[in-house]
């Protein structure tokens, strides 16, 4: 394989063996390019709808809003160089971009799960503990679980992209549809043992302990739903069902993307690169949906912004 350099910036290529480029790249782009600005138009519209609406600003609704921003994030550092890619003849990145995109895609990875468990921590409070709800989850402590949620991701993943940055790379052909850490790493002519522990570390700090606290408080929801009302349960499960759905697909998901990290090579091309990326279209393109056609107060004012829109507009 042959090395690139321009002005002592050594290039990979981004895209080898997953895609039917030179064939299909103009079909790829446009249906990659209407799949990014739909993900932006829905989040957007949820997002803008609950910052307008002071009756929502509320955690739980704050926490979807976070969320979406979330997504938001992950897909711009995933589309616009992939819709590069798409109609370049060489496919190339720079280390450094290449760091930058690892950085961001994990880290909006990581947050995902923070952010799940904050918003099952809100649940599990206002389901199992009501009368506690206005103290335990006030302003304040959304405040600080979206410090955590971003910032702790953030310093976890960033110290695992400089230790990946200082090693010297003597591969220079990437089969990843887009940069990462444990990708990168194969491409290392030393040793990366040291690297790889940490990126082990960072991956059970990130995703266990948010996993094993959503799923302990839906039992403990499951537990208070058994003992109450009909009623009660179909409210709580109206609340509940939409953030379940979310955090299934991307716990899912996200186990395949860790397994495949590991056995890259035995897996076919196709499968691997539909399931790799599936946490960057599917979930962006769901989350919106999900709320804002489950939750009620969501829905409404939606509704209403676009019923009032098409008046004005007919007027």
């Amino acid at each position: 394989m042959m090395d690139y350099y321009n002005n002592n910036v050594t290039y990979y290529i981004s895209l080898d063996g997953h895609v039917e480029l030179e064939r299909y790249r103009y079909v790829y782009f446009i249906l990659t390019l209407a799949v990014y600005l739909l993900i932006i138009c829905c989040n957007s519209v949820v997002i803008s709808v609950i910052c307008a609406n002071k009756s929502l600003h509320e955690p739980m609704y704050i926490f979807i809003a976070a969320l979406l921003c979330n997504s938001l994030c992950g897909t711009t550092a995933f589309y616009p160089k992939l819709l590069i890619d798409l109609l370049s003849e060489t496919r190339l990145i720079s280390l450094e971009s290449c760091i930058l995109q690892s950085f961001l895609i994990y880290t909006y990875g990581a947050s995902e799960f923070t952010l799940l468990s904050a918003m099952a921590y809100d649940r599990y409070v206002s389901i199992c503990k009501p009368l506690q709800y206005a103290t335990l989850v006030n302003m304040s402590t959304v405040r600080k679980l979206l410090f955590i949620c971003w910032f702790l991701p953030s310093c976890e993943v960033g110290i695992a992209d400089i230790l990946t940055y200082q090693v010297k790379l003597c591969k220079f052909q990437l089969h990843r549809i887009y940069c990462n850490n444990s990708a990168l790493l194969k491409l290392s002519c030393g040793d990366t043992t040291v690297r790889n522990s940490y990126g082990l570390f960072v991956l059970v700090i990130a995703v266990f302990p948010p996993v094993i606290f959503v799923v302990y408080s839906y039992i403990r929801i499951l537990t208070v739903c058994l003992k109450n009302s009909r009623e009660f349960r179909r409210k709580a499960l109206k609340t509940c069902f939409p953030h379940l759905i979310i955090f299934t697909n991307f716990s899912v998901t996200s186990c395949f993307e860790v397994i495949n990290g590991r056995l890259e090579g035995n897996i076919p091309h196709l499968l691997t690169m539909i399931l790799s990326i599936e946490n960057l279209i599917v979930a962006p393109l769901i989350h919106p949906v999900i709320y804002g056609l489950k939750l009620q107060e969501i829905f409404n004012r939606i509704k209403r912004m676009f019923w009032k829109k098409s008046n004005q507009i007919s007027f």
